[in-house]
């Protein structure tokens, strides 16, 4: 299972991505600016999301809106 950012680069456990674009999260009033960097993704089952930590709560985002840095 190989799991690939918005420009076709493999993602490995503990990658840095950023997002290429302004993201709303569901559930919340926060949004996520483009050139967001999260450090140390991890990987989930599903090949088109990984997990990130912002400040103390965990994120799931789609892979079709990140990019490795």
């Amino acid at each position: 299972m190989a799991v690939k950012d918005s420009n076709g680069n493999e993602l490995k456990e503990g990658d840095s991505v950023s997002v290429i674009k302004d993201l709303k999260v569901k559930g919340s009033s926060i949004v996520l600016k483009r050139g967001k960097v999260f450090k140390s993704i991890h990987l989930t089952d599903d090949e088109e999301a990984v997990e990130c930590r912002e400040g103390k709560s965990t994120l799931v985002l789609k892979t079709c809106f990140l990019k490795k840095a």
